[in-house]
């Protein structure tokens, strides 16, 4: 095992130069426990970096990246930035360039944290959201005709691949069989009747591989109803990058606060460096006033950690947390007056115990 590891840190916008710096800490202590090191690197891209010079990230900027092992990410965005542009300049560039076609996000109610779900317990809500990350609704490939006319109109192409449906349904039945052994395919073939309908198929053809599996078919107007329902329901779900985008941040909502939220986008061949970044934005609105809730980011530090072959550190971390909430630290977010800071010196604390 490996037990040095380069880590480029990208703080971001807004609430990322908080809650980033919280996260590194966590992660430095953990690595000293454990006995393994991490070198960081920190890089000012993003809007801000936009405003200056035009660009998110300089030319050079994936090429500079490409050489550490991991990239430790907190959210990008401002205010006065078209909105538009974070997606194609920054996170989808890094995640097409990287092929970081797996984006994982669990989702699981932690001990000490009230579901918004009445009656819904820890055992309950707790699942993973593998999300096809590099191609589907997400590739940005369309234009304006004539959009000012009354005849004008604007066209978006979904593009499924039969490689990109297999290795995403693969990566998923795969982590399954670690879980409980459930898949569930999140869809809207009924109405999409071509690019799902497909997506479908090939899923159907993988299944085969794991018999050991159970695998079930939802499309996503049903599915949202479970998921606050039946939560229960879910182990492993399997979509689209739209469709996941969306259903992420409803899974973040059950476990009490998108602030929670953790995830990865992953490259499982480690040929290029995976980025982990916590599910919420940047939200510039509280920036500045230390009261940001950095159990996402550092929950992603945790996913950074075990996939670089640290487990037991990852693991820790992950107990750090959910001893933390249940001591009722929590953020304004989760109903509580703990500031960032505070937070973040608990979860130390509780980890070097």
């Amino acid at each position: 095992m490996k037990r040095a590891y380069h880590i480029a840190v990208i703080p971001g916008d807004g609430i990322g130069h908080e809650i980033i710096p919280a996260g590194v800490r966590v992660l430095t202590t953990a690595a000293k426990r454990f006995g393994f090191k991490l070198v960081t690197e920190t890089f000012g891209y993003g809007a801000g970096y936009y405003k200056q010079t035009g660009e998110f990230m300089p030319a050079d900027g994936l090429d500079t990246l490409s050489k550490f092992d991991a990239i430790y990410f907190g959210a990008v965005g401002l205010s006065d930035v078209d909105d538009t542009l974070p997606a194609k300049m920054f996170t989808f560039k890094i995640r097409k360039s990287f092929d970081q076609y797996v984006n994982y996000r669990p989702t699981r109610l932690l001990p000490g944290i009230k579901s918004p779900l009445a009656n819904k317990k820890c055992k309950d809500i707790d699942f993973v959201i593998i999300r096809e990350n590099t191609e589907g609704e997400f590739v940005q490939v369309g234009g304006f005709v004539r959009p000012h006319f009354p005849d004008g109109f604007a066209l978006d192409t979904s593009i499924f691949t039969r490689r990109g449906i297999e290795r995403i349904a693969d990566y998923s039945f795969r982590l399954a069989q670690k879980r409980r052994n459930k898949v569930t395919n999140i869809t809207k073939s009924n109405t999409l009747i071509h690019s799902l309908a497909y997506w479908d198929s090939v899923i159907e053809q993988v299944r085969r591989s794991y018999p050991d599996v159970a695998y079930e078919k939802l499309y996503v107007d049903n599915a949202s109803a479970n998921f606050v329902l039946v939560p229960e329901r879910f182990d492993v779900v399997l979509t689209t990058n739209f469709i996941g985008d969306i259903l992420s941040d409803l899974g973040g909502a059950i476990m009490g606060s998108l602030g929670l939220g953790p995830s990865g986008n992953i490259n499982p061949e480690r040929k290029y460096p995976s980025m982990f970044e916590p599910i919420h934005g940047s939200a510039p609105d509280i920036a500045g006033q230390g009261i940001a809730n950095p159990i996402g980011a550092i929950w992603s530090g945790a996913l950074m950690l075990e996939h670089l072959g640290e487990k037991e550190a990852a693991e820790f971390i992950v107990k750090a947390i959910e001893r933390t909430v249940q001591e009722g630290v929590l953020t304004v977010d989760l109903a509580g007056s703990a500031k960032t800071a505070e937070v973040t010196e608990r979860i130390v604390h509780n980890l070097k115990e």
